[in-house]
């Protein structure tokens, strides 16, 4: 079946009963007829039955008639008329009511909730808050949404004025999120009894990397690490040659950027507090502003309401490239690092196992120095640190500002010969190569150190 809208498809004592008395009520019947509770009926179809009824029923025109229409999505509930049961409610579509008393003040306020836009599969479900902070509710019914939602009671009817804020939300698993703020987006003051339409939609989401199950379970060691905290103070991050501020931060754990942004989606789907470490609080994690979002293949971080923005420490330096920052200033300019060459340095056992074996690069050639000469250059990494170390693991990733890099007179935006030498003591032989750093990401550099057979250094 579907939404009923004509008058004709209702008949008394099937989908509808009216008991008139001093305090009359009417009540839908789902499940019986034409009436399905999951598709509803129009309230100005009610409207239209009762005056039909009315018109024809010489018990029912003894009493006065229970509506009043405001408009086609807006009415009252009157003269001690009232729904027979919860469930009805449930079942009224396109329309807002308020339920009035004898002086014309309200007992209760209805507004209706209705989405525009396809859920991607039918079993669906959106929830909302009505105050922030606040604890959500699931809609009654999976899909798309049309219905009644409680906005205000009196005193006897519940004692709450939730006119003043409501926001929606539908996040599903591996599935894209979305929200909407009824109040703000609409500039409105307060809500009323009456129809709000709103846009609200998924799809499935392709960058989202595995289920809920495999991230809980981390088999594969890409999500247990990756976190958010959020912080009541600005942190400062240096994004190229200057220092920007965040309320959030994200750890990557040195993940690809569709494990990191897997693992945000999953907590941002929890009920409880996803703030790990950070100064400002418990944040609940299904009512948290979303963090993330691609745009093809660039991740970008987004503005936080009541915190700022967002940053993501360690991420994979490969990734540096394709990241996009919101900072606390500026929400709808993204900020990004110059071009930045990565790549890392593979190093064989006989260095690895050499607690004293260090590595350099430098410049092979740059203005008037040259490796070889007293005059050579340290290269330095996207952070302005000299790329130099112990080689403590067979890889070491590294970074190199491509675009911005002056060292002894480079020529911004332009390869880069280096020169790489590595060094042990006990098990590692010197060893030199050389490379050229070109404008891409994901060079390897291999050092390949001959076993030493003949140091000695008696204690």
């Amino acid at each position: 079946m579907a939404k009923i809208v004509d008058p004709d498809l209702l008949e008394q004592g099937t989908e509808i009963t009216i008991t008139p008395g001093v305090s009359g009520t009417i009540t839908l019947n789902a499940g019986s007829g034409d009436l399905v509770a999951a598709d509803g009926v129009t309230l100005q179809c009610i409207y239209s039955f009762l005056k039909e009824e009315w018109l024809t029923d010489s018990t029912l025109n003894k009493y006065s008639f229970p509506l009043v229409s405001i408009t086609e999505e807006s009415f009252e509930l009157v003269n001690n008329w009232q729904w027979g049961d919860s469930n009805t409610k449930t079942y009224i579509r396109d329309a807002g009511w308020a339920w009035k008393d004898a002086n014309g003040n309200s007992n209760e306020e209805w507004t209706n909730i209705t989405t525009l836009g396809s859920f991607n599969n039918s079993a669906d479900k959106a929830y909302y808050i009505q105050e922030v902070g606040g604890t959500p509710s699931d809609m009654v019914y999976s899909d798309a949404v049309n219905e009644p939602v409680k906005i205000f009671g009196d005193a006897g009817y519940g004692d709450f004025d939730y006119r003043d804020y409501f926001k929606i939300y539908l996040r599903e698993e591996e599935k894209s999120y979305d929200s909407y703020n009824l109040l703000t987006e609409q500039s409105l003051t307060a809500l009323t009894y009456k129809k709000y339409a709103m846009p609200l939609s998924n799809a499935l989401d392709i960058k989202t990397q595995d289920d809920d199950a495999a991230v809980v379970a981390d088999a594969s060691g890409f999500y247990g690490d990756v976190d958010v905290s959020y912080y009541s103070a600005a942190q400062s991050r240096t994004i190229g040659s200057n220092s920007y501020n965040f309320h959030v931060i994200i750890d990557g754990d040195f993940q690809e950027a569709e494990y990191i942004y897997t693992k945000i989606q999953y907590l941002l789907r929890q009920t409880g507090d996803i703030n790990s470490g950070g100064t400002a609080g418990a944040v609940r994690g299904d009512t948290a502003d979303e963090l993330l979002e691609f745009i093809g293949d660039t991740l970008r971080t987004k503005y936080v309401a009541g915190h700022g923005g967002t940053y993501i420490d360690n991420y994979n330096t490969d990734d540096i490239n394709r990241l996009e920052f919101i900072d606390d200033t500026n929400p709808s300019t993204p900020v990004t690092f110059p071009y930045t060459a990565t790549g890392s340095f593979s190093f064989n056992d006989n260095l690895v196992n050499d607690s004293n074996a260090q590595y350099w690069m430098y410049f092979t050639s740059i203005g008037a120095s040259a490796f070889g000469t007293d005059d050579a250059i340290l290269v330095e990494d996207a952070s302005s640190n000299t790329i130099s170390g112990y080689a403590s693991a067979a890889s070491i990733p590294w970074t190199f500002d491509y675009d911005g890099n002056e060292q002894g007179g480079r020529t911004k935006a332009t390869n880069a010969p280096v020169t790489v030498v590595a060094l042990g003591l006990d098990t590692a032989q010197y060893v030199k190569t050389t490379h050229t750093i070109t404008r891409a990401t994901g060079q390897t550099i291999s050092l390949v150190a001959a076993l030493e057979r003949n140091y000695s250094n008696p204690a």
